[in-house]
């Protein structure tokens, strides 16, 4: 059985995990048998990074679209091969992210950037795309492959559009929609598409599960971008301001800009600029006094509600619920 019997209700998170975990033993087996390489160095970065925690929000996404979708699952390989090589996709942006934003602690511990450096890391994020592409095409399913393949170039888009976006204190929401869209919510939308997909559902079916996750999505990231001015170190995972020091405008300091007095608005402009944290506590404070965190969650809001809106289409069942939980975990997670 691949999927375990439902709880009396699925109410939370940690009953979906319950729920998708028969699956995702399989799904985690197969990552690390996949993952095996005779370089060790290969070995010890993926270890780090893929036994260093995390949701698996993503995989597990799929499972339960697949199955919410009628996918026969019990006795069948493909959704467990699709769900790591979605695994691998994020996996693999987290790796160059981390580089990139020269970041050097996720999850609460040190990323592989600031263990091996900068070369390796790339390198090994590199294998994991390669790996993954090799995963599915074992599956030799063409839909599958052209979904993934424009998903991971969408992705590659929106890190190319966020390192456009850096120090500019000019980033509005619409930008900032359009980086998240891609580096977020597409590998969201195609994780719970391809659901759909291996059920073979009517395409109505499946765009509404394409619609779930790329809201779901949305959402996610949005309200992982008030965490940053929000959390702790401790709880969130990574160091709170890290967005600001890496010159991010994201949505609650966009808001913020907007709506605060000039004089404030102008410092927030030059956090932006600068990327410096000396004056955190009154950037903070700011974007708590103009509302944008608030305004923020709101939109996060809407994005969860229209999530659990396009599940409608979708025939009542445990995955379903469990489907809909995860768009309130969405919102209501403090890391």
């Amino acid at each position: 059985m691949a999927i375990a019997p439902a709880p009396q209700s699925i109410t939370s998170f940690a009953d979906v995990q319950t729920y998708a975990a028969p699956a995702m033993a399989r799904v985690n087996a197969l990552i690390r048998s996949a993952l095996a390489s005779d370089v060790v160095l290969i070995n010890q970065i993926a270890e780090h990074i893929i036994g260093g925690g995390g949701k698996r929000l993503r995989p597990v996404l799929h499972l339960l679209a697949a199955r919410a979708a009628g996918y026969a699952d019990h006795d069948q390989q493909d959704h467990i091969q699709l769900a790591a090589v979605i695994e691998f996709i994020h996996t693999a942006t987290l790796l160059h992210d981390d580089v990139v934003d020269e970041s050097d602690l996720r999850r609460g511990r040190k990323t592989a950037n600031a263990l091996w450096g900068n070369a390796a890391s790339v390198l090994v994020g590199d294998f994991l795309y390669s790996r993954s592409f090799q995963l599915m095409v074992d599956l030799d399913r063409m839909r599958v492959m052209r979904i993934l393949a424009d998903t991971t170039n969408r992705i590659a888009e929106g890190e190319v559009l966020q390192l456009l976006n850096i120090h500019n204190p000019d980033v509005d929401e619409p930008a900032y929609l359009r980086v998240i869209e891609r580096k977020t919510a597409v590998l969201f939308a195609a994780a719970t598409r391809l659901g759909g997909v291996l059920a073979g559902v009517p395409a109505a079916q499946e765009n509404a599960l394409a619609d779930y996750g790329m809201h779901l999505g949305y959402a996610f990231q949005i309200a992982d971008d008030v965490l940053d001015y929000v959390s702790d170190a401790g709880t969130l995972g990574k160091n709170i301001g890290d967005d600001l020091a890496e010159g991010k405008a994201t949505l609650p300091l966009i808001y913020a800009i907007e709506r605060a007095p000039a004089d404030q608005a102008a410092s927030l402009r030059r956090a932006i600029e600068t990327g410096g944290l000396d004056s955190l506590d009154n950037i903070v404070s700011a974007i708590r006094d103009t509302g944008a965190i608030a305004r923020a969650r709101d939109l996060a809001q809407v994005h969860a509600d229209k999530a659990k809106a396009a599940l409608a289409l979708l025939p009542e069942s445990e995955a379903r619920d469990a489907l809909g939980v995860l768009a309130d975990y969405a919102l209501q997670r403090d890391h």
